[in-house]
């Protein structure tokens, strides 16, 4: 059960470093509003456990970043619009972070950052002077990494939201992206990242995919 009073103080430590001096309004109304976005019933992997294991995944490539309260932001909103039906999930959700921070008395260029960090957030393929960037796209990307029982419930999970789509067909697309993500030349993009966890996502991923291959478990 996500802890919302430790989930509001987080977003209001980032906001507030977000702003700089000049601060702001308070804090607690934005903090509700994206809780409760997090918290919508069609979520079942992109849930406030999901915000939560990102922020505390930033906490630690926290000293990998540039600007890590606009990293922090970023993970906030980079899930903030999510409907599994709808493909373009991540450009929505930046548009609510360029709408909703300015009001907050977040600065502009600071806006844009994180607007920016939420839609690379499509592709995971930050530069590679893009600092803010591979914190984010590691923090969002360690469930690969997770012990094998934490992996299955995330992978089902993942179905649940896509409950709509029928078997063959989810198969068939999930197993397109496990091949995608294998074909990187590394899925982790920060130095903790390679070290501590790309080596246990592609064993998970490869077992993921040999599931959802012909004869594998997943398939019967």
């Amino acid at each position: 059960m996500a802890d919302l009073d430790a989930l509001r103080s987080r977003f209001a430590r980032a906001l507030d470093g977000a702003r700089g001096p000049g601060g702001g309004p308070d804090p607690a109304p934005y903090a509700d509003n994206l809780l409760a976005r997090w918290r919508e019933p069609q979520r079942r992997y992109h849930t406030l456990a999901h915000l939560t294991a990102v922020l505390d995944h930033i906490d630690v490539l926290e000293e990998h970043a540039d600007d890590p309260d606009a990293v922090r932001l970023a993970a906030w909103f980079h899930d903030a619009v999510y409907l599994p039906e709808r493909s373009e999930n991540e450009e929505r959700s930046a548009r609510l972070a360029e709408r909703a921070l300015p009001e907050a008395g977040v600065p502009a260029g600071r806006t844009a950052e994180v607007a920016r960090l939420v839609r690379l957030t499509v592709t995971h393929a930050p530069a590679e002077d893009d600092r803010d960037g591979q914190v984010l796209c590691d923090a969002d990307l360690a469930i690969l990494a997770s012990p094998p029982s934490a992996y299955a419930a995330y992978t089902a999970a993942v179905r649940q939201e896509y409950h709509f789509v029928p078997d063959d067909a989810f198969r068939e697309g999930r197993a397109a992206i496990l091949r995608r993500l294998l074909a990187l030349p590394a899925l982790f993009h920060t130095p903790h990242g390679r070290r501590a966890w790309e080596a246990t996502a592609r064993y998970n991923l490869t077992g993921e995919l040999e599931m959802l291959s012909p004869g594998g478990e997943a398939a019967t």
